[in-house]
C-alpha cells in the first residue's frame, strides 16, 4: 500500500503532486491536462513528438494556459488547456515533460520533473509520459462502476497491462469513463477514514452544514464522523422524515444513503478527497485506514468485522494506484457522470427531485458532488465550455464553505445543462448527459423520468445528421435486458421505482418512442455503436429495425463494472429466464416498446449454455472497422485474459 507520511507529519512533508497528471481532451489543435498539487506551483511544459518540432512552453506562457483553483490551504487544482497554433502530428508518439516548481521559491527555482514527483509514471523504454493522437477511432477502452471496496480486481489495472503489452501506435485512441467514477453514496468506512485523515492534512475551510445535527464539517471529519450512521443526520421531524425517506414494508430507506454502506459523502472536502484517493497513490497516508480505539469502540461487532473486511480490500485497491495513475497519464480521458458520482437514484423521478432539492441539507450534498464533478471531471471534457468566472466562483465557494457564494454556485450548477459533449473524432464521439435533462412523467411524479427530455433528443438528432457513423455514449444501456426492465416496470407499477433503480430508456413512454423515431430518421447515421455501463455486467446486442432495409446498424456494447459485479447466482437466473421468456416466438415480445426491432445477443467466449451476460470485472475494448461498425468487442481482465463477444454470430429474436 502507498505509504508517504503519517497523519501527524508536518505540512511540508505532503507530496508536491497529490494526483495526476490526468490526460484529458487532446486534439491536434489543443492539449488538456489536470493536476492536483499541495502548493501553488509554476509550470513548464515541453511537447516532444517523434515526428516534428518540439514545443516549449515557458512558465510565463503556462500562466496564460493554466487556471489554478485553490480548493484548500494545501490543495490546488492545476487546470491546463493549451490551444495550439501549430497542429500536433497524428499517429505518432508525443512525449510530454511537465516541470513543476514551488511558486514561493523565487526567480530561480528548482524545477522538478516526473522523476521526482511520480517516478513510476513512465512505461518501459520511454523517457517521459506521452500519448498518440488518433483522430480515427479504430479502438477505444471503456468502463464504468469503480467501487473501491468491491472484492474484485480494478479494471484500470487491466488497461495498464494492455498498454504495457502494445506499442503506443496500437494503443486505444481514448479511455472512456462512462459513469460512477466515484461512489459518493456507497463508501466503505475504511475509505471514509482515509478521506478524513487526508483532508485534515490539506487544511480545508470549515463548511457550515444546514439543517443537520452536525453543523460544521470539521466535526464530521474528526471527532464525530458518523461511520455507518450518516443516515441519522437527516432531520427527524415527522414532516421532514416523511419527505426525506421512501417507505417499503415498514423499512425506511434514506434518499442519500445507499443500502450497502451508510457512509454517504457529505462535505465538499470529502468529495474532493475521494477523487484524490481513487486516482493516485501519492496522497495515501501510512496506515490511512487505521481507526482509533475510541472510534472502533463505537462500532458494533458486526460493523467491526465489516470494517476489517473492507480494510483489506481498500489496501489492495490502494496498492494498484501507481499503475492507475500511469494509465490516466497516457490515454485521453472522456468522462461523464451517472448516479453514484452524485447519489443513488439521482433525479430518478420528479418526486425524488422535489424531495431532494427542497431541503437545504440534501441540496447541499448534491451540490457538493456537482462542484467536485465540475473540477475533477466535467472541466476536462470541454475546457472551453467553462468560463474562468465559473472556476473563480468555485474557488470563492471553497474559500467560504457554506456561505452565500457556495449556495449560489450550487444553484448555477443545478441549472447548468451542458454537461453533454462531442469530441471531433472519426466517427464522432457523442457523450450523453442522462441525469440532468430528464423527461419528467406527466402522469405521476412518482413514476420514472425519461433519461432525456424532448429538447435534448431533438438536439441529439441534429448532432447526428451528416455523419455516416457515430459512437454514442449512454451511461445506462439504450437496449437493456428485457426481463430486468420488466421487473423494474413491475416495481414502478406498485409505486416503488426507487427500490430497483427503475431507470432505463424504455421506462418513460415519451423518451422511448422519441428515441425509436430518432433511429428511424431518414438522415440518421448508418452505423451506431452505443457504449454503456451502469448495470454491473457486460453484453453485446446487435439491433436492426424491422421493415427497414439498408440500416441503420445499431450495436449496444456494455462494459460494467470496472470494479463491481452483479450478484452471480441472481444474474445467472435472470439471464436464462430472459432467454426463455423472450425467445423469438414468445408473445411477450409484442408487449415491449422494442417490438419493431430485431435484437441479436452475442455470446461471450466460453459461455455456458443459455448465457448471454458476462459477469466479470474488467474493462471493455472495442475495435472498429473503417466504416465505424464494430469489428471486435472484448472484456479485458487483470489476469491478462481477454473474453471476446462473438460478433459474427448471435441468436436472433424480434422484440
Amino acid at each position: 500500500m502507498p505509504a508517504l507520511q503519517t497523519d501527524t507529519a508536518q505540512a511540508n512533508l505532503l507530496p508536491l503532486v497529490l494526483a495526476g497528471p490526468l490526460l484529458r481532451a487532446v486534439t491536434p489543435d489543443s492539449f488538456t491536462l489536470w493536476l492536483a498539487t499541495s502548493k501553488p506551483v509554476q509550470l513548464q511544459l515541453s511537447l516532444l513528438p517523434d515526428q516534428g518540432e518540439t514545443r516549449q512552453f515557458t512558465a510565463l506562457q503556462m500562466q496564460q494556459y493554466t487556471q489554478s483553483v485553490r480548493c484548500a490551504g494545501k490543495l490546488f487544482l492545476q487546470l491546463i488547456h493549451i490551444p495550439l497554433q501549430q497542429a500536433l502530428p497524428t499517429g505518432c508518439w508525443i512525449g510530454y515533460d511537465l516541470q513543476l516548481a514551488d511558486k514561493s521559491a523565487g526567480p530561480q527555482p528548482d524545477w522538478l520533473g516526473w522523476q521526482q514527483w511520480a517516478p513510476d509514471i513512465v512505461y518501459a523504454g520511454r523517457n517521459t509520459p506521452g500519448f498518440v493522437i488518433q483522430t480515427k477511432l479504430t479502438r477505444l477502452l471503456h468502463g464504468s462502476c469503480r467501487k473501491p471496496h468491491f472484492p474484485a480486481d480494478d479494471g484500470l489495472l487491466a488497461a495498464d497491462l494492455y498498454l504495457q503489452q502494445h506499442a503506443p501506435e496500437h494503443w486505444p485512441a481514448l479511455l472512456l469513463h462512462s459513469g460512477d467514477q466515484i461512489y459518493a453514496d456507497d463508501v466503505a468506512a475504511p475509505m471514509l477514514r482515509a478521506i478524513h485523515r487526508l483532508i485534515n492534512q490539506l487544511d480545508f475551510s470549515d463548511e457550515d452544514l444546514p439543517c443537520s445535527i452536525v453543523s460544521q464539517s470539521a466535526e464530521l471529519h474528526s471527532s464525530n464522523p458518523y461511520y455507518y450512521h450518516r443516515d441519522t443526520l437527516l432531520p427527524k421531524s415527522d414532516a421532514s422524515q416523511a419527505m426525506l425517506t421512501q417507505v417499503f414494508k415498514g423499512v425506511k430507506k434514506p434518499v442519500f444513503t445507499a443500502d450497502n454502506a451508510r457512509n454517504h459523502l457529505i462535505s465538499l472536502a470529502e468529495m474532493l478527497g475521494m477523487y484524490l484517493l481513487v486516482w493516485s497513490p501519492a496522497p495515501w497516508l501510512t496506515d490511512a485506514t487505521a481507526l482509533s480505539d475510541e472510534l472502533m469502540a463505537g462500532l458494533t461487532e458486526e460493523q467491526r468485522q465489516t470494517y476489517q473486511r473492507h480494510e483489506q480490500t481498500i489496501q489492495q485497491f490502494a496498492a494498484g494506484l501507481g499503475k492507475v495513475r500511469r494509465v490516466l497519464a497516457h490515454l485521453p480521458g472522456a468522462m461523464i457522470f451517472d448516479d453514484h458520482d452524485v447519489t443513488d437514484d439521482w433525479n430518478l423521478t420528479a418526486e425524488w427531485e422535489q424531495t431532494a432539492y427542497e431541503h437545504d441539507f440534501s441540496r447541499r450534498i448534491i451540490g457538493n458532488a456537482l462542484i467536485s464533478y465540475l473540477l475533477c471531471q466535467g472541466w476536462g471534457n470541454t475546457p472551453q465550455r467553462f468560463s474562468p468566472d465559473l472556476l473563480h466562483q468555485a474557488q470563492l465557494a471553497l474559500a467560504n464553505s457554506g456561505s452565500t457564494q457556495h449556495q449560489q454556485l450550487i444553484t448555477a450548477l443545478l441549472r447548468f445543462n451542458h454537461w453533454h459533449y462531442q469530441w471531433p473524432t472519426e466517427p464522432p464521439l457523442l457523450v450523453l448527459d442522462t441525469r440532468t435533462r430528464r423527461w419528467r412523467s406527466e402522469v405521476n411524479i412518482g413514476k420514472p423520468s425519461g433519461l432525456l427530455d424532448w429538447e435534448a433528443i431533438t438536439e441529439l438528432q441534429q448532432d447526428l445528421i451528416g455523419h455516416d457513423a457515430v459512437v454514442l455514449v449512454s451511461p445506462a444501456p439504450v437496449f437493456g435486458v428485457k426481463l430486468i426492465e420488466g421487473i423494474q416496470k413491475l416495481f414502478t407499477f406498485v409505486g416503488k421505482p426507487l427500490l430497483v433503480d427503475a431507470e432505463n430508456w424504455m421506462a418513460h413512454r415519451g423518451t422511448a418512442y422519441a428515441l425509436m423515431n430518432l433511429f428511424r430518421h431518414p438522415k440518421t447515421p448508418k452505423h451506431f455503436v452505443i457504449l454503456s455501463g451502469d448495470v454491473h455486467y457486460s453484453f453485446v446486442y446487435e439491433v436492426n429495425l424491422r421493415g427497414r432495409q439498408g440500416g441503420p446498424d445499431i450495436w449496444q456494447i456494455t462494459s460494467s463494472g470496472l470494479k463491481n459485479q452483479f450478484p452471480t447466482r441472481l444474474l445467472d437466473v435472470l439471464d436464462r429466464l430472459n432467454r426463455w421468456l423472450y425467445s423469438p416466438r414468445s408473445p411477450l415480445n409484442w408487449f415491449t416498446k422494442r417490438r419493431r426491432m430485431k435484437i441479436v445477443p452475442h455470446k461471450p467466449d466460453n459461455a455456458k449454455a443459455g448465457e448471454r451476460l458476462l459477469n466479470q470485472s474488467g474493462i471493455g475494448l472495442v475495435e472498429l472497422n473503417p466504416d465505424g461498425s464494430p469489428k471486435r468487442a472484448v472484456q479485458l481482465t487483470v489476469t491478462g485474459k481477454h473474453i471476446a463477444f462473438n460478433i459474427s454470430e448471435g441468436d436472433a429474436r424480434w422484440e
